[in-house]
């Protein structure tokens, strides 16, 4: 007899890195899809029958429940509260509940109602949970820190989702980080010898991909990309071949360490295999603060010469920065926005720091009896979980101010214009793109294309008589005087913008 499986995913409140006001511009409704719970799927025996519902696309109704003979749900932690609702909503319906992913994983001792845990790696875990579920006898708790080979990892379920839906998709090469931050998680869930897929595997996974129909914007989910450089590189040369052959239908982005900077040939692969956007934790200006929590990688070279490397070669860098450690003083908040509007890194992620379980840095601020509960990672709340060595309302007041400056308009603008004028005089991925072009990179089923065309519409109109018109104007027209060849650039700068100043408002009106 089949089993129903009905999974959720729970809502991401609306914070910089949901780009909610900005997607709604084109009519997506989330960024990327459940990777997670896609692959997990993929994994389950064919007599289970899987529905899946992200509750940034759709709604979950007492229908879906009466439905499921079990709901499997995952989370990180910024989704705790959208989880909780899940989990009473099922409770009321009296179906079962397995939890995983990294909230579960590493808070399983605090959340109430879940009937199962099937922690860490599902690869190890859930095969024994669906042995003992099978026989009518499931455990609690499914635990293993054993680090699976995920070149036997199935490819995702893509089938289960709304791709229109969605502003990019999504796909993971590896597992890892050879880097041990205090305040990161990666290394407890994922170790730090990082194990990769197979390259045909990966290509295998992108022609899925391909096969929807889709076209677009790929993210390779990796918390650190460039963590086995070898694999990587061999990885991106036979991505710009898959490319070349397909007029480039993906355009790449991803999450590395600032040491990419010092690879130039691992610079030039990634832009011949179309990833030209990266994420990168620069955390703090502050040399102090870097050393105390680990960073020593951004310790080696200077950070903003490194950033205007990956500049000049194309590369656009979407920086993470924390304030609140220990060894931050009070100059640290013009300190951060200094080194933002100098080194014109437009899309600069700043928050307050949070302390996440299973981490070197919670364990020793328990020791230290300074901490104050589970954090959030909302951006609109800024509730600190800990007891901060600076008094917490200045810290605070001093993150507003952060905010304030870095989104600021014209300060916006500004920066994006330092970033553009640090590029390259033409950008090898859209060289590249009109070359091998064959025709068919906007030809899907939810016409991208036209969305994205109405969206640029909606949000030029918008911004030329917003507050902040004048300044729009001016950007606009000095960037396209520069250089017109970054038109692209320049719509998607202003696409990103757009949300950061809806973003502004709320945080310093503390909404």
């Amino acid at each position: 007899m089949g089993t129903n499986v009905l999974m959720v995913y729970p809502e991401i409140p609306t914070t910089f890195w949901s780009l909610k006001h900005a997607i709604k511009l084109a009519g997506y409704k989330s960024v990327i899809p459940p990777l997670g719970l896609l692959t997990v799927a993929a994994m389950l025996p064919e007599n289970y029958t899987v529905k899946l519902i992200d509750l940034a696309v759709s709604r979950l109704t007492g229908r879906d429940l009466a439905w499921a003979d079990i709901v499997f749900i995952s989370a990180m932690q910024i989704q705790k509260k959208s989880f909780e609702a899940v989990v009473a909503l099922c409770n009321e319906y009296n179906v079962p509940i397995a939890a995983g992913g990294p909230y579960a994983s590493a808070s399983f001792n605090e959340i109430r109602g879940v009937n199962y845990f099937i922690l860490n790696e599902a690869e190890n875990t859930l095969p024994r949970f669906l042995h003992d579920y099978g026989r009518g006898c499931p455990q609690k708790i499914y635990e293993d820190t054993a680090k699976p080979d995920i070149t036997l990892t199935p490819p995702p379920r893509l089938d289960l989702i709304d791709i229109a839906a969605y502003s990019s998709m999504a796909l993971q090469f590896s597992r890892g980080c050879p880097f041990n931050c205090e305040f990161c998680d990666i290394i407890r869930m994922f170790g730090r010898a990082p194990r990769t897929k197979l390259v045909e595997q990966f290509l295998h996974e992108m022609d899925l991909v391909y096969e929807t129909g889709y076209r677009g914007s790929l993210f390779i989910v990796d918390d650190n990309f460039i963590g086995n450089k070898p694999k990587v590189k061999a990885l991106l040369r036979a991505i710009a071949v898959w490319q070349k052959k397909r007029g480039y239908p993906f355009y790449l982005y991803t999450e590395a360490s600032l040491d990419l900077a010092q690879d130039g040939e691992l610079m030039d692969l990634m832009l011949d295999a179309g990833l030209g956007d990266v994420f990168l934790g620069i955390e703090s200006p502050n040399p102090a603060s870097l050393a105390d929590i680990g960073k020593m990688q951004n310790l080696r070279n200077d950070m903003q010469d490194s950033i205007r490397k990956m500049h000049r070669k194309g590369i656009e860098i979407m920086g993470g920065f924390i304030v609140g450690f220990d060894t931050d003083l009070e100059n640290i908040f013009d300190m951060q926005v200094d080194f933002i509007q100098n080194a014109g890194i437009p899309k600069a992620m700043v928050g307050l720091l949070s302390v996440i379980p299973n981490t070197p840095l919670y364990e020793r601020l328990e020791k230290e009896n300074r901490i104050m509960g589970i954090p959030t990672g909302d951006n609109l709340e800024l509730a600190l979980n800990f007891i901060p060595k600076m008094p917490a309302e200045k810290l605070i007041q001093g993150y507003r101010h952060i905010i304030d400056m870095i989104y600021t308009p014209k300060n916006y603008f500004k920066r994006c214009m330092t970033f553009i004028r640090n590029l390259p005089e033409s950008h090898i991925i859209w060289e590249l793109r009109e070359k091998t072009r064959d025709g068919n990179y906007y030809k899907t089923g939810d016409h991208r294309i036209l969305r994205q065309l109405r969206a640029m519409v909606s949000l030029i109109i918008r911004m030329t008589f917003s507050y902040y018109g004048f300044d729009f104007i001016r950007f606009f027209y000095k960037s396209m005087k520069y250089n017109r060849r970054y038109f692209v650039c320049i719509m998607n700068l202003l696409t990103h913008g757009y949300h950061y100043f809806k973003m502004r408002e709320m945080i310093l009106k503390g909404n």
